[in-house]
């Protein structure tokens, strides 16, 4: 059972914290740089403003650090980046806990449209996201990272919200 999930202002800590989480192969690719080369290119939540506008940290109900959230705002639509702490994948946990963010993001934005994307090889995170909710409503190639992706991009909830 899943714990719960408790959404809130992501530290400075917390942000040096995730960037020591690794993951296994073939997960290992969404892992972030150093705590002191994020803060250095101002990168994400390494920029105190962006992670003061766009991240939360998730905490379980004892108050452990176990999870993050973007909050990504575009023209009408809340774009969502998770991460779940590594030893916390495959625990059955994945559904409730992009339901959860997703619920965060409709209370922070009630009239926007609310998304993720996920690379289709991604055939865990998409199973989690379709039992939140998520629905397949497009998919494209982009560049990453780590190189040209196949991209899935879900939306959330399905009608009536």
């Amino acid at each position: 059972m899943p714990p719960e999930f408790r959404i809130g202002p992501m530290s400075e800590a917390d942000g040096a914290e995730i960037c020591t989480w690794r993951y296994p192969p073939p997960y290992d690719l969404y892992r972030w740089p150093s705590w002191e080369r994020m803060k250095a290119e101002e990168r994400e939540f390494g920029d105190p403003a962006i992670r003061e506008r766009q991240y939360a940290s998730v905490r379980d109900g004892d108050g452990r650090l176990i999870g993050y959230a973007q909050f990504f705002p575009m023209v009408g639509v809340v774009r969502l980046g998770l991460g779940l702490r590594p030893d916390c994948c495959g625990r059955g946990w994945g559904a409730a806990f992009a339901a959860a963010i997703a619920e965060e993001a409709a209370r922070r934005a009630p009239n926007a449209e609310i998304d993720l994307e996920v690379e289709t090889w991604n055939v865990r995170a998409i199973r989690a996201y379709e039992k939140a909710g998520f629905v397949a409503s497009d998919r494209y190639e982009r560049q990453a990272s780590h190189g040209r992706v196949s991209i899935l991009c879900m939306v959330y909830p399905p009608a009536g919200r």
